[in-house]
């Protein structure tokens, strides 16, 4: 009999104490990470075009070049975004979808030929560089090419 009675105890124990961590506190902590998730989620990311800009200033938006990946780097975060397809000739434009407003400094890798070296750009990424298309279309410098 004590020990039914000590079981039935400790089953009701077991119970409110797991009731009163369920009640109010789960649901506010479900609905603050519900509402975080739900910011990131909306955060704005944009749509970058890449190109290139010869070494005479002329802006180049076709053809195959020897390019390995463009890169996005933030400038306070450090990461990292590329259009790495593989191989090392790519034609321009390329895009990468998704970018998250900030500041970046934007380059090109060489290819496999490593024909042509690439300079840096820094830029804003936000609602006022969206060009007609929808796109911000950033130009990165050839800088040396044999």
């Amino acid at each position: 009999m004590k020990k039914s009675i000590f079981t039935v105890s400790a089953l009701i124990g077991l119970l409110t104490v797991t009731m009163s961590f369920s009640s109010g506190e789960t649901v506010e902590a479900h609905k603050s990470c519900s509402e975080l998730s739900d910011k990131t989620l909306k955060a704005q990311t944009f749509k970058i075009r890449y190109g290139l800009l010869s070494k005479n200033g002329t802006k180049i938006l076709s053809g195959n070049y020897d390019v390995g990946s463009f890169v996005a780097e933030n400038m306070v975060t450090g990461e990292v975004y590329d259009t790495y397809y593989g191989g090392g000739f790519q034609s321009v434009p390329q895009y990468y979808d998704g970018l998250p407003a900030g500041t970046y400094t934007f380059s090109a890798m060489q290819g496999q030929g490593g024909w042509v070296g690439y300079g840096t750009v820094i830029a804003t990424v936000s609602d006022a560089q969206v060009d007609s298309d929808g796109y911000i279309t950033v130009y990165i410098p050839i800088v040396w090419e044999e």
